[in-house]
């Protein structure tokens, strides 16, 4: 599924580093493949023991960097032989993805209800500050959503649709440009990820839900493109409270308001 041929730019990486450890060789070498492009989200990594042949490392110095780099959101691994399984790629190396919150909550268990509360806050007020910036780049979300609908033998699974989702839902508060938000979603992936999959195996059908949602994401997108700060924060609420709802949690906590509202540049000042 997805598999690219691996662009082996090996050179001056085979061999560990005398300065480095062996899993930070991997870690170096894996995102320069991401921040050429080489490697894009949807994408799969060669199974752990090629890479271990190919650097020259052992497969526990492959297995550090690749758990570092899904900490850091970067990457969702999945267990198994099948061609779901293994190590795909789910976002771009940024600033964002290197905050410390991501580290701090990563072992809490937040309620769901707690976590949906804090989505449909933050969420709702990404949408309205995208949709009220002239020109947003919202050109990271709609390649993960062209990720997410591809179909036939290389259409993803049920856990990397919604690791995929997530990072969606990430890549808006990116593109607000608001870093506080942006590091707190990326405190809260974990937990929306979580959720989002217990729930996923209550839902009557993953096929109907996942055709609904990729509707609802493309929903979002022309929202914030047409500029309607009030339809698209409605869109945004709609789609995390629908799935919430849908998954078996109950209703949906009802959105709180921020007052003053988020500008594009922050929180106004009272």
């Amino acid at each position: 599924m997805w598999n690219r041929p691996w662009i082996s730019s090996t050179a001056g990486v085979s061999g560990v580093s005398p300065t480095t450890r062996a899993w930070e060789d991997v870690l170096a070498h894996i995102e320069a493949q991401l921040i050429s492009g080489a490697l894009v989200p949807g994408d799969h990594l060669p199974p752990e023991r090629t890479l271990s042949a190919e650097l020259g490392v052992g497969r526990s110095s492959v297995r550090e960097a690749l758990r570092v780099l899904e900490v850091l959101g970067l990457l969702r691994t999945q267990t198994g032989s099948g061609p779901g399984s293994g190590a795909i790629i789910i976002a771009r190396p940024s600033g964002g993805m290197s905050s410390l919150i991501r580290l701090q909550v990563a072992a809490q268990g937040f309620r769901v209800d707690d976590v949906v509360s804090t989505r449909l806050i933050l969420e709702t007020a990404v949408a309205g500050q995208l949709a009220a910036l002239a020109q947003p780049d919202l050109s990271a979300a709609r390649e993960l959503l062209d990720a997410m609908e591809v179909s036939g033998n290389a259409e993803p699974t049920t856990a990397e649709f919604l690791a995929l989702d997530a990072q969606f839902h990430y890549s808006l508060a990116e593109a607000a440009g608001n870093e506080v938000i942006a590091a707190m979603m990326t405190g809260l992936r974990d937990s929306i990820e979580s959720y989002a999959l217990a729930g996923a195996s209550h839902l009557a059908s993953w096929q109907a839900t996942s055709i609904r949602l990729k509707r609802e994401h493309r929903a979002i997108v022309a929202a914030i493109e047409a500029g309607d700060p009030a339809v698209a924060r409605a869109t945004v609420d709609d789609h995390i409270s629908h799935y919430y709802a849908e998954a078996g949690f109950g209703t949906a906590p009802l959105t709180p308001r921020l007052t003053p509202p988020l500008t594009p540049k922050g929180l106004t000042h009272g």
